[in-house]
């Protein structure tokens, strides 16, 4: 059921990437991990992946400057964001705009699976 589906990260602590990328494979999902907004949005897997993990603050476009982009692009994919300084502007923000989960590093594992399942069983 898991196999195939795609989920992408995007976080510029490759740390946290990788840890996440090993989180969900060992869930059985399949992941890719992009060290910005700009590789993911210019790579093969944007229109594959199924739920988005994306931090908040990063060089460049920002977690919720890409949900605006990708949601101004048409592609209406699940977002998980996640952050090492959690805001509650940016929070109800980034909800107001679909997100599907908005977590604090550090986050627990069984917080980001919850996330993932309500994003994986919402119709975006």
């Amino acid at each position: 059921m898991k196999s195939g589906v795609m989920i992408s990260i995007v976080d510029d602590d490759p740390s946290m990437r990788e840890a996440t990328k090993e989180l969900l494979r060992s869930l059985g999902y399949s992941a890719a991990t992009f060290a910005s907004a700009d590789e993911f949005l210019g790579s093969e897997q944007l229109k594959q992946t199924a739920c988005l993990i994306s931090d908040i603050q990063m060089p460049g476009l920002s977690g919720a400057d890409l949900q605006r982009r990708l949601l101004a692009d048409g592609h209406k994919m699940p977002i998980i964001f996640i952050t090492a300084f959690p805001d509650e502007r940016t929070r109800k923000r980034v909800l107001g705009a679909g997100a599907v989960g908005y977590l604090s590093k550090p986050y627990s594992e069984e917080s980001l699976i919850a996330c993932l399942s309500a994003a994986l069983n919402s119709e975006v």
